[in-house]
């Protein structure tokens, strides 16, 4: 025991690095022998508990704590974000409302703007008509109680007592409707005289001297008169006619259709009068023999003038024979969309007639794309003259000839829009002009001229429409 007590000792006093790490324990055994115990720490380990240690345990734990820690960050981020989109998503729909409400007061804006526009101009055309017009005196045997008033020098109040008693040279007027039902002093003789009367007293002009019987410069166009909706989206496009000069057996009253929409367009209908044609019953239908491009087509002295699809080839049908009567090609002209107007469609070559003619509106190459109009003699479809002018096809939405004066339309959709431009083959100059004109239903695809009735024939998105001229004298 003593020796190994100075062993201990020894090694405690040899050992100054291990006084401060090394332990002695004495203490009794289970059988009660006194036991001494020397303990010298490792310097690898600092201790043999696995709770301490860096063994598997821990590390397990240690990542499932980092794990923990990714999922707490991602769920308080998450939620941030899911806030902030939902805060977005509100703002977005505030703003889209906004925006719907701000495009509706907009559109009721320029609904208001357009009816105020309509207003200033019936506005200035009544004044212009009230400056024009002489004062005639009041007849003596009219009673006081029947004003006449506005150009049609119809009764106050009255159901159009006279408003078919004023008669222009050239006009066509339903002489039938002289005996209005509404007139209820048409038995009178004394209102007899009267209204023989005032059917000599002339209707005067509201813009300027007008020319009823000859030929005169465009002065003003009418409001659009609606005549017939087409059925189908056939009649989207189309061109409709009267002949100006017509021939038996087809009288002037007679109404010709044809509906381009299509890649083989070659039916032709026919109507008796403008009734039937807005009732859709047609009492002829024509089967052209070769098929028709776009809407240039036009009707003189029983003849259908036409371009054939996909050429530059011009025909003459004859309504009677139901053949084609003449053919000929229009020298160098654009066709199937070089030239076209600004609506497109195919538009190259747009046939009309007026006073003087038949007329082709078309360009060329060497034009280098600007209206050339030419003169032609509608039985042989040779080029007579020809004019080159300033204004290109392209830019234009359609054009007309008056008088041997070329027209043209500035837009085919904007409802409120102008003749922008006229060429006088007489003098051979052109000039800007800006005459209102409306396009009612916003996509006029075909504008004709038919001197006979003065009027401009139109086509307008699916509608038949027509408008009166004026024109000045000559």
């Amino acid at each position: 025991m003593w020796l190994l007590l100075s062993v201990c000792v020894f090694c405690l006093l040899g050992c100054s690095e291990g006084q401060d790490r090394a332990t002695l324990w004495r203490g009794n055994d289970h059988s009660g022998r006194c036991q001494y115990t020397f303990t010298v720490p490792s310097p690898s380990e600092t201790s043999c508990s696995p709770t301490v240690s860096g063994g598997p345990e821990m590390e397990g734990l240690k990542a499932r704590l980092s794990l923990l820690e990714v999922l707490v960050a991602r769920l308080t981020g998450g939620e941030a974000g899911s806030q902030s989109q939902a805060g977005l998503q509100e703002a977005l729909t505030q703003a889209m409302g906004e925006r719907i409400l701000l495009q509706g007061e907009k559109e009721h804006l320029e609904r208001d703007v357009e009816g105020l526009q309509r207003r200033m101009e019936e506005m200035r055309r009544e004044t212009e008509r009230l400056q024009s017009r002489p004062c005639y005196p009041q007849h003596p045997l009219l009673p006081p109680s029947i004003p006449l008033q506005d150009s049609g020098l119809r009764p106050a109040g009255g159901a159009g007592v006279l408003s078919h008693l004023v008669s222009r040279p050239g006009r066509q007027w339903d002489t039938g409707s002289l005996r209005d039902p509404a007139w209820q002093y048409g038995g009178n003789p004394v209102l007899q005289e009267l209204k023989a009367e005032v059917t000599e007293i002339p209707a005067p002009s509201p813009e300027g001297p007008e020319d009823s019987t000859g030929c005169g410069e465009l002065i003003s166009i009418g409001e659009p008169v609606s005549h017939r909706k087409a059925d189908s989206i056939a009649g989207k496009y189309g061109v409709w006619m009267q002949d100006p000069e017509a021939v038996a057996p087809y009288g002037g009253k007679m109404v010709w259709r044809i509906d381009t929409v299509g890649s083989e367009v070659r039916q032709l209908f026919g109507y008796e009068d403008m009734d039937q044609l807005s009732k859709g019953f047609p009492s002829k239908v024509l089967l052209l023999p070769e098929p028709v491009e776009s809407t240039g087509a036009t009707l003189y002295r029983g003849s259908l003038y036409y371009q054939r699809r996909r050429s530059r080839t011009l025909l003459r049908y004859d309504l009677v024979s139901e053949s084609i009567a003449s053919r000929r090609d229009l020298p160098h002209a654009g066709f199937h969309g070089q030239f076209p107007y600004s609506w497109g469609g195919y538009t190259d070559v747009d046939l009309g007639v007026d006073e003087q003619g038949l007329w082709a509106v078309y360009s060329t190459n060497k034009a280098k794309g600007a209206i050339v109009v030419s003169q032609l003699d509608p039985h042989s479809l040779a080029v007579k003259r020809s004019w080159e002018t300033s204004i290109r096809k392209t830019s234009v939405a359609n054009a007309f000839v008056i008088c041997g004066r070329l027209y043209t339309v500035a837009s085919y959709t904007a409802p409120n829009t102008t003749i922008n431009f006229m060429f006088d083959t007489a003098t051979g100059q052109g000039k800007e002009v800006a005459l209102p004109f409306r396009n009612k239903y916003r996509y006029n695809s075909m504008v004709d001229y038919n001197h006979a009735q003065r009027k401009l024939f139109a086509w307008d998105n699916f509608h038949i429409v027509s408008y009166d001229v004026r024109l000045g004298r000559q």
